[in-house]
């Protein structure tokens, strides 16, 4: 069973940044593709950034060039660094590791899921 944290959200001035930090435990880490994802109220899950175990990266067109993905495997641990944050990045932010991931961004299937309980990211003057 892997367990995954997530961490570093909170309120920020529009324009300022953030970075989340999700850290896993379990040992299947390094060879799993990872995703951040967010979910603003009324408004479905989506998928922020990706990164694949050969560190292929995905974005949303809405964050690219502001937001970047990244992963340490030695610490077990992946990041999301939010650059010129807009309100409309306002949502909770959730870390994914395994199939949803992998599905948005191809690779093989491994049969597993896991989901954080999310960290609240709010822009807001």
């Amino acid at each position: 069973q892997v367990q995954l944290a997530e961490s570093g959200g909170g309120l920020v001035q529009p324009g300022g940044s953030l970075r989340l930090s999700c850290a896993a435990s379990g040992s299947i880490f390094s060879k799993s593709t990872m995703g951040w994802y967010r979910q603003a109220p009324g408004k479905q899950r989506e998928l922020v950034a990706g990164i694949s175990s050969d560190g292929r990266l995905k974005y949303a067109d809405s964050v690219k060039g502001r937001f970047t993905i990244s992963r340490d495997n030695a610490q077990n641990t992946m990041y999301l660094q939010m650059n010129s944050l807009n309100p409309e990045d306002t949502a909770v932010y959730y870390c994914n590791l395994g199939d949803s991931t992998t599905r948005a961004m191809g690779g093989i299937i491994f049969g597993y899921d896991f989901w954080g309980q999310g960290t609240q990211v709010t822009v807001s003057s």
